[in-house]
C-alpha cells in the first residue's frame, strides 16, 4: 500500500519513512503543501499522512482542495499545532483523524493500522468480547463502559487480539503488528505485554474475560463464563 508523506522537517521525513517502510508501506514523500496538492490531483494512495505548518501552502488549504475535489483518501494530520481550535479546524475539513507533536511511535503506528484497516473496509463499530468493548472510532477500550488504562503497546495487543477474538492469534503475528516499526524488538517482548493484560483484564472483569495461551499455537481472546 502507498502512503503520502506531507512533512517538511528533513529528519523527522526520513525518520517516519524508514519506520513505515520497515512496516511494508511503501512510502512518497512531498517537503511542501503545493507538490502534495499536484500529487493529490492525479494520484491514489492509501493513506495521507499530512503536516499543518507547510512551505508554499498550508496543510489545511491541501486538506480542504483535497475534500473539495471528491478524494475520500483517508487523512493523519501530524502536526505542532495541537490546539483545540485547530484540531476542530482539521476535523471539520476532512481530517479522519489527528496527531499532535510530539508523539509516540507506538500511537502513530495505532493509528495508521486503525485508518488503513477502516480504508479496506474492515471496520465495526464496536468490537466486543464478553464484557469489554472496542469503539473502533475513538480506539478506546471499556469493560463494562468503565474506561480501561492501557499503554500504547498494551493497546496495540489487545486491538489484535480483539479484532481476532475467538481465534488464536499467532505470536509472530502478534509480534509483526504490534513491533513492525520498530528496529529492536524482541520476539519475547509480545510476552511481557500479554502478562500485563492479563492482570489488568482480571482486575476489570474479574476473569470474565481473559486471554489464554495454546501452546504451539498462539494467545487467544475469550469471554469465560455465563
Amino acid at each position: 500500500m502507498r502512503i503520502l508523506l506531507v512533512e517538511d522537517h528533513i529528519e523527522l521525513s526520513r525518520w517516519l519513512t524508514k519506520a513505515l517502510q520497515d512496516a511494508h508501506l511503501t512510502v512518497e514523500c512531498a517537503m511542501n503543501g503545493a507538490d502534495a496538492d499536484a500529487l493529490l490531483h492525479t494520484q491514489e494512495y492509501a493513506l495521507v499522512i499530512l503536516d499543518l505548518t507547510l512551505p508554499k501552502m498550508d496543510g489545511l488549504d491541501v486538506l480542504k482542495r483535497m475534500r473539495a475535489r471528491g478524494s475520500k483518501m483517508p487523512v493523519l494530520v501530524l502536526t505542532a499545532r495541537g490546539g483545540l481550535n485547530e484540531r476542530v479546524q482539521g476535523l471539520n475539513l476532512g481530517a479522519d483523524d489527528y496527531l499532535a507533536k510530539p508523539f509516540e511511535l507506538a500511537e502513530l503506528e495505532a493509528r495508521v493500522k486503525a485508518l488503513l484497516r477502516r480504508s479496506q473496509g474492515n471496520e465495526a463499530v464496536t468490537l466486543t468480547c464478553g464484557g469489554l468493548s472496542f469503539d473502533t472510532v475513538s480506539r478506546l477500550f471499556s469493560f463494562n463502559e468503565v474506561p480501561l488504562s492501557l499503554t500504547p503497546r498494551e493497546y496495540a495487543v489487545l486491538e489484535a487480539l480483539i479484532i481476532r477474538r475467538g481465534q488464536a492469534v499467532p505470536k509472530e503475528k502478534l509480534f509483526d503488528e504490534v513491533f513492525a516499526l520498530v528496529d529492536d524488538a524482541n520476539l519475547d517482548a509480545i510476552e511481557i505485554y500479554i502478562h500485563r493484560l492479563r492482570k489488568k483484564l482480571e482486575s476489570a472483569s474479574g476473569g470474565s474475560v481473559a486471554i489464554t495461551t495454546l501452546r504451539g499455537i498462539g494467545y487467544l481472546l475469550e469471554a469465560r463464563g455465563a
